[in-house]
Parts: structure tokens; C-alpha cells; sequence
């Protein structure tokens, strides 16, 4: 039997393990995430959003002084050079917001001359983090028509992100909120983004241009796309009086997908599902209290008509409702979770090139036909 017979495809490299981490632990049957062995409620109820950079990056919780480095990073790192800018507020105001920030950090990697892996990676990786703040309050700005702004340094990341996206001030409940979220969305494995950012990393590209691949790797419906669209299936039923009638009809009837329901490795309730949802129940107001009425109604008939297959509430299907609550359209949705989820990816890419480093270059298993003999064009029929 040849190589080719005795070998098998694994489909979506399902349970194929393509590095050892140390950064994020996932049970999915019992419903538990942990960074750098830390509990995420612990994390999301407790720690900053700098405070865990601080982690997933130099593997400890800082001390003061430590954090007080972090903060000082961050703040110096928000400005970008101009023409990046630029080059998001020529582009066609109907690009799709992800795309934007593709084009934000691809005009970043032309600036990106004499970066060498292992001499400052981590310290690179706090200073993206700043710049990824800018490119994505401008994508907003860009989308409606606002000037482009640079985070102001302040006394979060993410009050400084909120302020700069909104030319407004935050109280700071909503502050904290946003940082949770930034906590909450931070990493998760190896995902097809963090996937596609290792992919470049093993060639010693730039940090960039690692995040340029992940990032167009997020953009899809099946992965970063699922925030919006289960928000999007909200607005979609309009009514909490509507959501039975919608469900009996779309999902049991028509046999589509509950967006914002199920996942590849959990097999019973999200955990940040859980803290979204609590935190969804504090910001929705106004017209965000109409879609979080909806989405409790579509949970309840969701995990009673999915529960015997452990299909739950994942973290996509509250989050939207926060973030909307917090004044984000939902063509934010997406964008936002890329700036949450920089810090997995540039963690991800250092403790592989750090530690693990192989370039990636899987096989394809030949299914085509055998040798054939060449015919020439004149002999063909």
C-alpha cells in the first residue's frame, strides 16, 4: 500500500494539533477558558484589559510597575503615520469595514523596515496593539465620514479607544464594559485567524503582515462574521412578540442555522456568553432592550430545540447586543473583535517563533489520475 493509500485528510484540520501553547486552555464539555491557567470570569470580573496583555504576552500578571510600563507602551503607540490614514479615508466609504482595516495595517507592514524575530517581538506586539486601536476607531470615523482622530494616552485602552471612535466622553461603567470586552475576546486557541497569522509567522514575515492574514481570515461569516450576524437575526425578527412564530418557521421548518448558537469545541454554554449576557442586560436601553428581549426569547426556544444535540449559546450571541448598547452599528462588530483579538494573535505568533518554530507546510493528498502521456494540440480530439 503507497503513502497516498494509507493516508487520511483531516477536514478543517479538526482536532489536529499544530503547536503546544501555554496561553489558552479550553474544556469544552465543561465549559471552561482559561489564559495562562487563569479562569476567564476571574479575568473579565476582575483584571484590566492591560493586565492581561501583560499576561498573555510575559505569562504573569504584572506587579505595578510592570502595568504602569504596559499603560506607558500603549499610550506612545496609538499614533500612526499619516499616510496610513490616508490610504483608509481614500478608499471608497462603502468598503466593507474589515477590508479597512486590512488596508490600515498592510500601509503599516511599508513602514516596517528592520523588525528581527526574538530581539523585541514582545515589545512590537504592545506597540501593534496601540496602532490596531487607531486603524479601528477610523474605520468608523471613515464609514461615517468623520475626520480621522488618534486615541488621546489615558487611563485605559479602552476608554481611550471609546473617546477617540466618538469624539465623546464615557462614563466609567461603559469604560469597563468595553474592557471586558477587549478581556473576553482576547484569545481562543487556534482558531482559523490565529491559524492563518501562525501560517505567516513561520516564514519570518513581519508582525503585520501576520496581521494582515489573520485578519482576512476573521473576515468570514463562519468565524468573525458571527457577532453581526446574529445580531443582524435579531433586527431580522423586529419584535420579541415575533421570535416564536420566526423561530417555527426559519429554524425548525426551514432548517437554517441560529446564528450566535453552537460552536466547534464547546459543547455546552459559552462561558463569555454567560458574561456578555449579564453585561448585555446592563447596557441595552432604548431600542438595544427590544433585541436583547428578542435574543432571551430565541435562547430559550434555541436550547430547548438544540440541547439534546450540546448545541448552547456561544460568545457571539450577546456580544453584538452590548456592543450596541454601547452606540457601535453593527458593521462594527466584526472590526471590534479583531482589535480584541490582536492580543491572541500577536501572543500566538511570538510563543510559536519563540519556542516552537518550524515552517508550516502541510501536504495535499493526490486524487487525480495517474501518468498520462502528453498529446499534442493538433492530435487532440
Amino acid at each position: 500500500m503507497s503513502e497516498t493509500e494509507k493516508a487520511e485528510v483531516s477536514r478543517g484540520l479538526e482536532n489536529v494539533y499544530i503547536k503546544a501553547t501555554s496561553l489558552t486552555y479550553i474544556d469544552g464539555e465543561r465549559g471552561i477558558l482559561r489564559y495562562r491557567g487563569y479562569d476567564i470570569n476571574d479575568l473579565a470580573n476582575n483584571a484590566t484589559y492591560e493586565e492581561v496583555v501583560h499576561l498573555m504576552l510575559y505569562g504573569e500578571l504584572p506587579n505595578s510597575e510592570q502595568l504602569k510600563r504596559v499603560k506607558d507602551v500603549l499610550n506612545s503607540s496609538y499614533e500612526v503615520p499619516e499616510d496610513v490614514l490616508r490610504v483608509m479615508e481614500v478608499l471608497p466609504k462603502d468598503s466593507e469595514p474589515v477590508a479597512l482595516m486590512e488596508a490600515g495595517l498592510a500601509a503599516l507592514a511599508t513602514h516596517e523596515k528592520e523588525f528581527k524575530w526574538k530581539e523585541r517581538d514582545r515589545e512590537k506586539a504592545l506597540e501593534i496593539i496601540g496602532k490596531v486601536s487607531t486603524i479601528t476607531a477610523n474605520v468608523y470615523r471613515v464609514k461615517q465620514g468623520l475626520t480621522p482622530r488618534v486615541p488621546s494616552p489615558g487611563e485605559s485602552y479602552a476608554k481611550s479607544f471609546l473617546e477617540a471612535t466618538f469624539s465623546k466622553s464615557f462614563t466609567s461603567q461603559e469604560s469597563s464594559m468595553m474592557d471586558k470586552f477587549l478581556v473576553l475576546y482576547a484569545d481562543h486557541e487556534v482558531p482559523a485567524s490565529t491559524t492563518a497569522a501562525l501560517v505567516t509567522a513561520s516564514t519570518l514575515s513581519d508582525m503585520y503582515s501576520c496581521m494582515v492574514s489573520a485578519i482576512t481570515a476573521l473576515k468570514g461569516p463562519l468565524h468573525g462574521g458571527a457577532m453581526e450576524a446574529a445580531f443582524r437575526q435579531f433586527k431580522e425578527i423586529g419584535d420579541p412578540s415575533k421570535v416564536d412564530d420566526w423561530f417555527e418557521r426559519t429554524i425548525v421548518k426551514g432548517g437554517n442555522r441560529l446564528m450566535g448558537f453552537g460552536h466547534r469545541v464547546y459543547r455546552t454554554y459559552d462561558p463569555r456568553g454567560k458574561i456578555f449576557k449579564s453585561m448585555a442586560e446592563v447596557a441595552a436601553q432604548g431600542e438595544a432592550r427590544k433585541y436583547l428581549e428578542i435574543a432571551e426569547k430565541l435562547e430559550t426556544l434555541g436550547v430547548k430545540h438544540f440541547e439534546s444535540k450540546k448545541i448552547y449559546p456561544n460568545t457571539d450571541f450577546y456580544a453584538g447586543i452590548l456592543m450596541y448598547g454601547l452606540g457601535f452599528p453593527d458593521f462594527m462588530f466584526t472590526p471590534l473583535f479583531a482589535l480584541s483579538r490582536t492580543l491572541g494573535w500577536l501572543a500566538h505568533v511570538v510563543e510559536y517563533v519563540d519556542e516552537q518554530h518550524r515552517l508550516i507546510r502541510p501536504r495535499a493528498l493526490y486524487v487525480g489520475p495517474g501518468k498520462r502521456e502528453f498529446v499534442p494540440l493538433n492530435q487532440r480530439k
